[in-house]
């Protein structure tokens, strides 16, 4: 084994599923050694044609204990990772780093009574993790899942989503969880209707939820484009909400997704 290769293990794809045009899921083998968060993110590699190969980080979608890792995908339009990564298919082998990185993690809080998930696009991987995973049902007496995305096709895992309620360790907390689908570029029944932060500063997210959003009861994890996280992290800020860091403890969590 060469110095590189001790670096990462080679997985078999055990199932692949297009969800949208640009959306799809990969479901990998997973090396008996490989540990990680709920939360955290791998870096995954593909082999070019001409040999060369191409790292990207992606969540975790699996919980730590799944024999398996799961992962969540867009198709970037010429893309130099993404474009390889959707044409393969069971079977074939997909490069999975050793080590787990990444802070989106329960670890960024000390406190906290109710825990917010905001996610656009893709960034709903790591959450999904986190649900899956029994320390934040011990944690927070209220979990409330914000999933944006453009059109009402584009939201996926919906059936995990429902079946949350239904995992037998969860027996008496399920009902901790709510879950808000907001679409952005149309009307749909039972989702809300605009940006993340139009939906916050209006007050519409917390009418929707039943809850304040307040730096003494919050704690705010935000995993999507930049752009939302940077516009979200403003707005969360004017409300005395901060980031929360090693040396001072904050009420929000983010992690950059592109």
């Amino acid at each position: 084994m060469t110095a590189s290769e001790e670096k990462f293990t080679r997985q078999t794809l055990l199932d692949v599923q297009t969800l949208t045009p640009s959306l799809f899921t990969l479901r990998t083998t997973r090396d008996a050694g490989f540990r990680f968060r709920a939360g955290q993110f791998a870096r995954l590699g593909v082999t070019k044609a001409d040999g060369s190969t191409v790292w990207r980080a992606y969540s975790m979608v699996s919980a730590p204990y799944d024999e398996h890792l799961e992962f969540f995908s867009i198709v970037v339009p010429d893309g130099e990772f993404t474009s390889e990564l959707s044409r393969l298919e069971e079977g074939d082998t997909l490069m999975v780093d050793r080590q787990a990185f990444g802070f989106l993690t329960l670890d960024r809080f000390a406190d906290g009574r109710d825990l917010w998930l905001l996610a656009t696009g893709t960034g709903l991987a790591p959450f999904l993790s986190i649900l899956q995973d029994l320390e934040v049902w011990e944690r927070f007496e209220r979990i409330i899942l914000v999933y944006s995305v453009r059109h009402a096709a584009e939201l996926a895992y919906q059936p995990l989503i429902h079946s949350l309620k239904d995992l037998e360790y969860l027996e008496g907390a399920a009902d901790k969880l709510l879950y808000i689908p907001v679409v952005t570029r149309e009307e749909v029944p039972g989702a809300l209707h605009g940006r993340i932060t139009t939906l916050i500063e209006n007050g519409e997210l917390e009418r929707a939820a039943g809850l304040a959003l307040s730096p003494e009861h919050s704690r705010v994890m935000l995993c999507g484009n930049p752009q939302m996280i940077d516009d979200t992290r403003a707005v969360l800020k004017a409300r005395d909400m901060h980031l929360s860091l090693s040396r001072r403890p904050g009420q929000v969590a983010v992690e950059n997704y592109w």
